[in-house]
């Protein structure tokens, strides 16, 4: 893997993330869309990673778009747009229905497809260095592969408003309207990300997975009979598991469960 992204599998399970490009404000062009995709379907396939946390080396969590790279974009004919949009997607739909649990470390400025990144993780801490835009609209454009999920973590409105005024959102009013879970003095981000990935670990590894599936798949439609039937079937399936008998045997026996 380039330098330019960094792999690290820790002793507990921890799958960190870096993107490395801060001479361009960690902006990422064809070839780091492929390495963030790879990364995360090495983390999947891990049978050691239970938690995955995206960062950045320098003042910046993700500039969107390298300039160099959109301007070749420009250029290209629309089946070539096409193609690299699929890559584009392909990230993001990784990162969003990853199975395993997402923290995007946020720094400093998310612009573009940075702000993609961070609304697909499942959670986002952030420092009062933190800044997000989806400037798009300034350039004669629009931010449609990452609409779907920047419309999921923060709501129609409010998409609606960052999509056209290509305004700054600063960090407070990003916590505001759900665009990061947390926010923290910047002294304090390493230990905030660090307890939160403690309290994840304490948790039943196979449980999470499902928790994140089924919020996913009761989160798109109505309450129907079949929802209602496939959730009473999910919950049977669950108690019978391995997981859950250590579970609740531990709590009974006042003892930490063995995961």
């Amino acid at each position: 893997m380039s330098n330019e992204l960094q792999t690290v599998l820790d002793s507990v399970g921890v799958f960190t993330i870096t993107m490395n490009r801060p001479h361009v404000h960690n902006a990422f062009d064809d070839k780091q869309i492929i390495r963030l995709t790879k990364a995360l379907i090495e983390a999947q396939n891990s049978e050691k990673a239970r938690i995955v946390v995206i960062q950045s080396q320098g003042s910046s969590f993700s500039a969107g778009g390298d300039l160099n790279y959109m301007k070749r974009m420009g250029m290209n004919s629309y089946q070539d747009n096409l193609e690299d949009g699929k890559q584009l997607a392909a990230l993001m739909k990784a990162l969003y229905f990853h199975p395993l649990p997402t923290i995007a470390k946020v720094q400093g400025a998310a612009f573009g497809g940075g702000v993609g990144l961070v609304c697909c993780c499942d959670y986002a801490i952030g420092t009062p260095k933190a800044r997000f835009a989806l400037s798009e609209v300034k350039l004669g454009m629009a931010p449609a592969t990452i609409a779907p999920y920047v419309v999921r973590a923060i709501g129609a409105r409010a998409s609606r408003q960052m999509f056209m005024s290509g305004r700054r959102t600063d960090a407070q009013r990003a916590l505001q309207i759900g665009l990061i879970s947390d926010l923290v003095e910047t002294d304090k981000l390493d230990a905030a990300v660090d307890d939160l990935v403690s309290d994840l670990l304490n948790n039943a590894p196979n449980a999470i997975k499902i928790c994140k599936r089924v919020v996913q798949e009761v989160s798109g439609g109505g309450i129907t009979e079949d929802m209602i039937g496939h959730t009473i079937k999910m919950i049977a399936e669950i108690r019978e598991s391995e997981e859950a008998q250590e579970g609740l045997s531990a709590f009974l026996a006042k003892r930490p469960p063995n995961w």
